[in-house]
């Protein structure tokens, strides 16, 4: 006899999932009812607030000599200040848990001594009734200091030793190439400015810690804030529902957050502590700086043969933060690699991550040192791409679960009119304006990580599911709420997502294009579940119309559950439950990346750009962007065209507008407010345009996606970057570019 297969179950149809959602949270956001951190207070039980600002160092490197506290401590309201002289001595246990993300080091310590590592350091917190108090007193708090000259040059400071990888033999490769080109570039220091800048309410319970905390992780102030004070994790409650935006910088606890803790410590009170827009320039983390060295070789038909990377990026001197530099080792077929990272310890805090982390700073360099080949040999950028398509990943030798690139290629150029692009730079113009087109190329890792979830049907029929996940502004509650209501076959009105509490199933950080692909097929597999008890509880109920079709052969329809076969044969989650005496059913579900990668997983992006630039003042305006992507599976496209609009629009920042502005002498941030900061408005996003290509990566995930979040900022800054070469034949390779790079003498 033939063996029979093992019964499959039912198919759940996707009635919500891939459709194109209104944000479940947007009513509250919009009518302001969304209380984001620093709104937390008495309608949350939070009685007794009083404000904390801090103090700043004022020089770059050295030692606090003195802090005359007389005139802040005598003005009206002011109940404490805090250093380094007055503070008690904090445990500091060691934050390198199994999930930990801070890098390795030595973590600022909140007024634990008397050094001075880099200008903005809190050097003291005062503490008041009123937030104006706090304010003014921290103007009084008058610090002297014993000043050393701080390294803050990338170029000439010494550098660790150099994490290097390398495959092939890339210099006698380089050496003996027909076609040999080498370049320089180098992007300035990036600063996140999300709308909501980063606060925290603090308030103890006898030794239990309460936070209501700025972060995309709710598990990190949780681990960080125990550490830091010797107790134990289950002490210690971070809840962040609403987070108004980050893109990487609220990842990790900051030193203020211990502050607003230790003072409420102190003083057995609730305390606020709001960094000022000009405290975010240096009380957190950024985008470092980079300089960036690249050499090519090909043949003569545009097949490259060698390529070497000699990067050289910022870190502090406390911590080393490195970011993932791993672009060129995988995007193309180059059999002779080598790449030399060396991280150069500054006066400066300690880097983080910022939206596409190492990933859009390698293709800045990658794909414009492409489009300079391109250019040299007389090939379209586009078909250079194609002639150096890998079959299988050259960094590990494994198949792609999925690479849809060329794809991505072929509609972009239909799309957005490539043909029209004129090969000569210069060549096209409209009065003043000289118009140009490029494009560029990206990827990101489709990675995930542990996540769980919780989801209770009540007897009304509706769902709550719970992690402790975040939600900086992709959507996550409204596609978590669609993955749940598909897995339950409820309408989604039915279902309510809960996230931002430590207290809920854990899930990871919400960054790296992490959340819908970890705690989305963990939110799956426990909605999957819990579906299946409830079809359990029916086939073997007498009283219940399914009573003894087989499990496998029921499905879920908006509440119904029915045999696939007859539709008609069937009841709703109410009747059931109510016929069975039941307040609710739930359950608890996970998911684990497998433990063996046997494929290698990515998400890809070809971004076009078309800019003008003002022949005679050197103004570039970008009039298009287009950006096909290749995420998998698209859980929510209006959710998708935010986050690739969002991510466009920051990558156009990154190429054009944003920088640093560091004096020399002492690290001071001179451009630390959003008036001599630029960053794009509505003004310059004119027309943005995201197409997904269309697929599922079941390998990437168990429910398809590949992540979305990252990759629609790799690939901008150096489209634009392309594009102004098209248009005017000036080769900057230095970001942002400006207008006195354009108009300056060749």
């Amino acid at each position: 006899m033939t063996p029979q297969p093992a019964p499959q179950p039912a198919r759940q149809p996707q009635a919500t999932v891939g459709t194109p959602r209104s944000r479940v949270d947007g009513r509250l956001k919009v009518t302001g009812q969304a209380r984001f951190a620093a709104d937390h207070g008495p309608a949350d039980g939070i009685d007794g607030i009083v404000h904390a600002v801090l103090v700043d160092a004022t020089i770059g490197r050295g030692r606090i000599t003195g802090i005359d506290t007389r005139a802040a401590l005598a003005a009206p309201d002011v109940l404490t200040v805090i250093h380094h002289g007055n503070a008690p001595r904090l445990p500091y246990r060691d934050n390198s848990f199994p999930d930990s993300i801070h890098p390795p080091g030595e973590r600022l310590r909140a007024f634990q001594d008397d050094h001075v590592r880099f200008f903005g350091q809190p050097v003291a917190v005062v503490v008041a009734t009123t937030l104006e108090a706090a304010r003014h007193a921290a103007r009084l708090v008058e610090a002297t200091y014993d000043a050393e000259p701080p390294q803050l040059d990338l170029v000439t400071a010494p550098a660790h030793e150099p994490d290097v990888y390398t495959r092939g033999d890339a210099a006698a490769a380089l050496a003996s190439a027909p076609v040999q080109l080498e370049m320089t570039y180098r992007m300035g220091r990036n600063h996140h400015n999300a709308m909501e800048p980063h606060a925290i309410v603090a308030r103890w319970d006898g030794d239990r810690l309460t936070v209501w905390e700025k972060t995309q992780w709710v598990a990190d102030p949780r681990n960080e804030l125990a550490a830091v004070f010797g107790i134990a994790q289950a002490a210690v409650r971070c809840y962040s529902r609403f987070v108004g935006g980050a893109f990487g910088n609220s990842g990790r606890t900051w030193v203020h957050s211990v502050a607003a803790a230790l003072a409420a410590r102190e003083l057995r009170r609730p305390v606020k502590l709001v960094l000022s827009r000009r405290q975010l320039y240096f009380g957190i983390g950024f985008r470092p700086a980079y300089e960036y060295g690249v050499r090519l070789g090909s043949e003569r038909d545009g097949r490259l043969t060698a390529v070497v990377h000699d990067v050289r990026g910022e870190t502090s001197r406390y911590e080393r933060h490195s970011d993932d530099l791993a672009l060129g080792r995988m995007l193309y077929d180059t059999p002779h690699f080598r790449q030399d990272v060396r991280l150069v310890p500054l006066d400066v805090n300690t880097p983080t991550w910022m939206r596409g982390p190492g990933w859009s700073t390698t293709a800045t360099a990658l794909e414009t040192s492409l489009d300079e080949l391109a250019h040299e040999l007389g090939i379209d950028p586009i078909e250079l791409r194609i002639r150096n398509e890998p079959a299988d990943d050259p960094a590990t030798g494994q198949p792609f679960s999925t690479r849809r690139l060329h794809e991505c290629y072929t509609t972009g150029m239909r799309e957005f009119g490539w043909h029209r692009r004129s090969s000569r730079p210069r060549a096209v113009r409209e009065g003043d304006w000289l118009i140009g087109m490029g494009m560029a190329a990206g990827a990101y890792p489709a990675e995930s990580a542990p996540a769980q979830a919780h989801a209770r049907l009540g007897a009304d029929g509706t769902v709550v599911v719970r992690s402790a996940s975040s939600d900086m502004g992709p959507g996550t509650t409204t596609s978590m709420a669609q993955v749940a209501a598909d897995a339950l076959g409820l309408p989604m009105w039915s279902v309510q997502f809960q996230l931002g509490d430590s207290t809920m199933p854990p899930a990871p950080v919400h960054a790296l294009a992490w959340t819908m692909a970890s705690v989305g097929s963990a939110v799956q597999a426990t909605c999957d579940r819990l579906r299946r008890k409830a079809v359990a509880l029916a086939v073997g109920d007498d009283r219940s119309p399914l009573h003894g079709v087989p499990a496998d052969e029921v499905v879920v329809r908006r509440g119904w559950l029915h045999a696939r076969a007859d539709p008609r044969r069937g009841e709703t989650y109410q009747q059931l439950l109510a016929r069975n005496g039941r307040t609710h059913l739930e359950a608890v579900g996970g998911y684990e990346p497998p433990e063996e990668i046997r494929y290698s997983m990515y998400a890809y992006s070809a971004i076009f750009a078309e800019v003008a630039v003002d022949a005679r003042l050197g103004i570039v305006r970008v009039r298009r962007m287009l950006g096909v992507f290749d995420a998998g599976r698209i859980v929510n496209p209006k959710l998708a065209d935010s986050q690739a609009h969002g991510g466009m629009i920051g990558g156009l920042g990154q190429a054009l507008l944003e920088h640093t502005v560091t004096d020399p002498r002492d690290g001071r941030i001179l451009n630390a407010n959003l008036a001599d900061y630029l960053v794009p408005t509505n003004a310059d996003a004119a027309d943005i345009r995201a197409i997904y290509i269309e697929g599922v990566d079941n390998e990437a995930a168990p429910i398809g996606v590949k992540g979305l979040g990252e990759v629609v900022q790799v690939g901008v800054a150096p489209a634009i970057a392309n594009a102004v070469f098209n248009a005017t034949g000036r080769r900057v390779r230095d970001l942002p570019i400006t207008p006195e790079a354009l108009l300056m003498p060749r």
